[in-house]
């Protein structure tokens, strides 16, 4: 199947967006469900039929997207770390490509958490929990670590570490979806052109999350 440079951006979006939720977590304890939901959507979507549909209705990666300019945007001012985030995620998502054991762990609890799904919200404390499980079980083992920076106070309340592990294991599934559609680091450094007018034209579009 062939893929475009709105599939590689909206794959790019999503990784951002994990990555921003995830941030927003550790500085001030709280983010924006509409963030969040899209990250958790795609953990669910084994057989989507686009690369769009991964995290929902259009403009649901919207704040990836412009997370996306924001680092495209040639500023000293910018914040290098979500980048260092992404880079890393990238990284720990090649480590898991040649692991199909713990490819198989990761489905089989997705596999559990769409049954809990009958009697819980996506957003329900218990998804949260069951996904940073998995997290914790595969992920974890691979190297190189994420350090999450941010508040103790924030870093140390056990839900938010929930919420923080399963919005990573979203942005490694975003960082799947980058690989897949053909994206590698030579993208963003010598594609940074058609990807940040992609995002540009990806927000332009009418959008449902797009907070």
């Amino acid at each position: 199947m062939a893929y475009s440079d709105r599939d590689r951006l909206i794959a790019l979006a999503g990784i951002y967006q994990a990555v921003h939720c995830v941030m927003r977590i550790a500085r001030h304890g709280s983010v924006d469900t509409a963030a969040v939901e899209p990250c958790l959507f795609s953990l669910f979507q084994v057989d989507a039929d686009n690369v769009a549909s991964v995290f929902g209705p259009p403009g649901a990666v919207s704040v990836g997207a412009r997370k996306v300019i924001e680092q495209m945007t040639n500023t000293t001012e910018r914040d290098m770390e979500p980048t260092r985030y992404v880079i890393t995620l990238m990284k720990l998502e090649q480590r898991l490509a040649a692991r199909p054991d713990l490819l198989a762990a990761i489905r089989a609890g997705i596999d559990e958490a769409t049954v809990m799904l009958e009697h819980h919200a996506l957003l329900d404390p218990a998804i949260f929990a069951h996904m940073a499980d998995i997290y914790a079980k595969t992920i974890s083992s691979l190297p190189p670590r994420i350090m999450v920076r941010g508040e103790p106070l924030h870093l140390n309340n056990p839900d938010n570490q929930n919420r923080i592990r399963a919005l990573l294991l979203a942005g490694i599934r975003g960082a799947m979806l980058w690989r897949q559609t053909g994206g590698s680091r030579w993208q963003i450094i010598f594609g940074r052109r058609r990807l940040f007018d992609e995002a540009q034209g990806y927000l332009r579009q009418p959008a449902v999350h797009d907070r």
